[in-house]
């Protein structure tokens, strides 16, 4: 699993836009900027459409007073995501797809949900600097307390 120290893993990125399809690098998202990168199972899923997400959204200017930019990442295809992000209202929180889970694994932080939804990221959030992790809370099975806006708020 990924730990306090080291560089997030590189990986390209695919989000549908206004004006189509593009990439990103990890490089080039997460180069030069403090972040919080927070993780949920799966898009328009239960805690993470009522609490997690959420949450994000309402606090998302109190991030953006501090330098910190929102990324929202789950192993969901860039359609799902984007289409998620226009039904919660998170303009303000960049989604990241994680279509095939590499990113998710590349962490340490994917688990195999079995017949139910197959590989999926843990629930987890942290802070990279410069692309270099500071703060990381991965939450228990069945948990939602470590990762929330509130929390992470208090940690950058």
């Amino acid at each position: 699993m990924i730990q306090i120290g080291d560089r997030l893993p590189e990986q390209e990125f695919t989000f549908i836009t206004e004006s189509g399809k593009t990439t990103a690098t990890s490089a080039e998202l997460f180069g030069g900027k403090k972040v919080v990168i927070f993780a949920l199972p799966g898009a328009f899923t239960p805690t993470c459409s009522q609490a997690h997400l959420p949450g994000f959204v309402v606090l998302a200017d109190q991030f953006r007073q501090k330098g910190v930019e929102l990324f929202c990442l789950s192993v969901n295809d860039a359609f799902v995501m984007r289409a998620w992000q226009q039904a919660q209202n998170a303009d303000a929180i960049t989604m990241l797809a994680d279509g095939d889970g590499a990113f998710s694994q590349a962490l340490g932080l994917a688990k195999d949900t079995g017949a139910f939804g197959g590989l999926r990221a843990q629930r987890f959030a942290l802070v990279a600097e410069d692309g270099v992790v500071t703060e990381l809370q991965v939450e228990a099975p069945g948990k939602f307390e470590v990762s929330s806006a509130e929390a992470m708020l208090k940690r950058v």
